[in-house]
């Protein structure tokens, strides 16, 4: 069964949500060229507990796997879940930053792209038509309508413009816990898919590439990386459907 939030719960998960998107602010002040992965990680976990919050990630399990850190950065082909470590950020990379909280016992989960420094074209491309897609399956997310109308709005968008669509990695729900029914493809059919309902909250983050669509998972058996070597992007909002229309709860304005 889909979960959906009660009014009280959606006031909880707004606070989580905000405090998230004031981490991302922070993180948008600090990330530099030539600062480390660990660099940023440690930034992210500073943040989040300063504001009286739990990191999502740290030590969130997939079989016997588990993540060891706050924060996944994944750079140029590396499409999500890379571990922070010693790797030194340069210019002209696309970096991917992905990470989520706990607040009074709710997740949020968001994601964002940068290119350091000016970057190259497609670079700059890629990321604009990435958050691009994301802006448009959130629309998309109203009462009444289904899943398939957001994975179809983000795959009609990209597509045209030469770029792969990540299709082994798809959003969720979100809730009491990280990752919640449904699953929200960035792919698919209008009109199809699970009914969007008032109190349903998704996490809408398409993963977009300069490539094709294949990804593999590398021996740390997290770090997603395009088959291809093309560089990727990744963007992601936690999203509230209402009789209002759908409400992003992982930004500040």
């Amino acid at each position: 069964m889909i979960p959906i939030k009660e009014p009280w719960e959606l006031v909880v998960m707004r606070t989580a949500g905000r405090k998230l998107a004031e981490v991302v602010a922070r993180l948008r002040e600090r990330l530099v060229v030539d600062m480390t992965t660990l660099d940023l990680d440690r930034l992210s976990e500073e943040a989040i507990l300063e504001l009286g919050a739990k990191p999502a990630f740290k030590g969130y399990k997939v079989g016997r796997a588990v993540f060891p850190a706050t924060l996944c950065v994944s750079i140029n082909e590396q499409v999500v879940h890379g571990i922070p470590g010693k790797r030194k950020i340069k210019s002209g990379d696309v970096v991917s930053l992905d990470f989520g909280l706990i607040y009074g016992g709710y997740y949020a989960d968001t994601a964002f792209t940068v290119v350091m420094g000016e970057g190259d074209a497609d670079a700059r491309r890629l990321v604009a038509a990435t958050e691009a897609a994301m802006l448009r399956g959130i629309a998309l997310a109203k009462v009444g309508g289904r899943v398939g109308d957001i994975g179809h709005a983000i795959e009609s968008f990209v597509r045209p413009q030469g770029l792969g669509v990540v299709t082994q990695m798809v959003g969720h729900g979100i809730g009491r816990k990280l990752h919640e029914p449904p699953s929200v493809p960035n792919y698919g059919k209008a009109k199809s898919g699970d009914l969007l309902r008032p109190g349903m909250v998704l996490a809408i983050e398409p993963m977009i590439t300069l490539g094709t669509d294949d990804t593999k998972i590398l021996g740390d058996q997290w770090t997603v990386v395009t088959e291809d070597d093309s560089r990727s992007a990744h963007f992601e909002h936690t999203v509230a459907i209402t009789p209002a229309g759908p409400e992003i709860l992982t930004r500040l304005s």
